[in-house]
């Protein structure tokens, strides 16, 4: 996955892991007036769409699973079952993604039917709508803030544990890479593992969670419900059907949705380029610039264009995916060199950042000393 070699942009000059600058010259308001004004046009219709389309190919892809793989002699069908669970993970992501612009109001003009329709999709596959979005809207407001942001927050050198030492070689690197990408989103909405870090225990299906703020936490508890809804279908599923049956047609595409979210936000956040800061240097606009563009193939279209418009979404959440590569384009002459695209293949960079990206410290010669990069032990 990913293009590999394509450097007809500026953006993708020789040396991809050069370091962003970190004061930009522009603001928000500069990015805004360069972008189409119909870039911001939400239609329901239009996203309505997406939604319907997705499940269709989902639906087939069930069908087919479900009706053909059973037929196959043991040694095909041991190889059909992988090829189902990736494109049927692959076509969730999609929808899980589209359960995320509803969280950003990206989905309609109108915040009911964009929340109906997030937390529909988000529960359908076991993420708690209302409680992610708040979450997830914390680190919109904070990105690469080392006091404040939400999740993906790098450790300094000295309080590196001593299992990440042990763990620095490759086998090591295979299983923190295997553990980060199969359980890292469940034990973040469970136990708040590698999140802003709190008085007290933090979850996202606690309403009394200091994640969330008073107005919340009966909608934190609507999610609660909207997830028990989905356990207790799947209790009926498992009666109706079995055990290896539900696992095979829903169990193990749903856990591909956590990998592929997992290895998404993980590259979009994780680079040698990028820099984090403290609060004597952070404001929100270098927030918002520091993360980078990601090129996953075809399967950028699959997952609607998040994978290589992510430095447009956090700078302007509310633009529809429909929007976006066209937005990002608009902006890109003003962003310069503080916009970045890595094309490097999916699996060489996430091997490289996990190889790479182990901590974070200031450059000691550096007049900026709230400035943050990353290094490898």
């Amino acid at each position: 996955m990913g293009a590999g070699g394509r450097m007809s942009d500026p953006s993708e000059g020789k040396n991809i892991l050069e370091r962003v600058p970190v004061d930009p010259p522009f603001s928000l308001s500069d990015l805004k007036k360069a972008i189409p004004a119909h870039c911001f046009e939400r239609s329901v219709i239009r996203s309505s769409y997406y939604v319907v389309h997705d499940l269709i190919v989902a639906y087939v892809f069930y069908f087919l699973a479900n009706t053909y793989i059973p037929l196959l002699p043991t040694p095909l069908a041991y190889l059909a079952w992988p090829v189902y669970w990736f494109c049927q993970a692959s076509i969730l992501t999609g929808l899980w993604v589209i359960g995320h612009e509803c969280g950003h109001h990206a989905f309609s003009e109108y915040q009911w039917i964009d929340d109906t329709v997030g937390f529909i999709l988000h529960s359908a596959l076991l993420t708690p709508y209302f409680s992610w979005k708040y979450s997830h809207r914390n680190h919109h407001a904070n990105t690469n803030s080392l006091d404040n942001d939400e999740v993906y927050i790098p450790k300094r050198k000295s309080k590196i544990a001593i299992y990440s030492k042990m763990l620095n070689n490759p086998p090591g690197r295979v299983f923190t890479l295997v553990f980060r990408l199969t359980l890292g989103f469940p034990l973040y909405l469970f136990t708040n593992i590698s999140g802003k870090k709190y008085g007290r225990f933090a979850n996202h299906f606690d309403p009394l969670s200091p994640i969330f703020t008073e107005r919340e936490r009966v909608q934190v508890l609507l999610s609660d419900v909207g997830l028990l809804a989905m356990c207790y279908a799947l209790k009926l599923l498992v009666a109706s059907k079995g055990v290896a049956w539900v696992t095979c047609m829903y169990g193990v595409p749903v856990l591909g949705v956590s990998v592929f979210f997992v290895l998404i936000t993980y590259l979009h956040h994780t680079h040698l380029s990028l820099p984090h800061y403290d609060s004597t240097e952070w404001n929100w606009i270098k927030g918002a610039l520091s993360t980078i563009d990601r090129d996953f193939g075809f399967l950028n279209r699959v997952l609607h264009d998040v994978t290589h418009t992510h430095v447009l979404h956090h700078l302007i959440s509310y633009i529809p995916h429909y929007h976006a590569k066209e937005a990002r384009d608009a902006i890109k002459p003003v962003l310069g060199e503080y916009y970045k695209i890595d094309r490097t293949p999916i699996f060489k960079a996430m091997w490289r950042e996990a190889k790479e990206c182990i901590y974070i410290e200031p450059d000691e010669d550096s007049e900026h000393k709230g400035v943050y990069w990353y290094h490898k032990l």
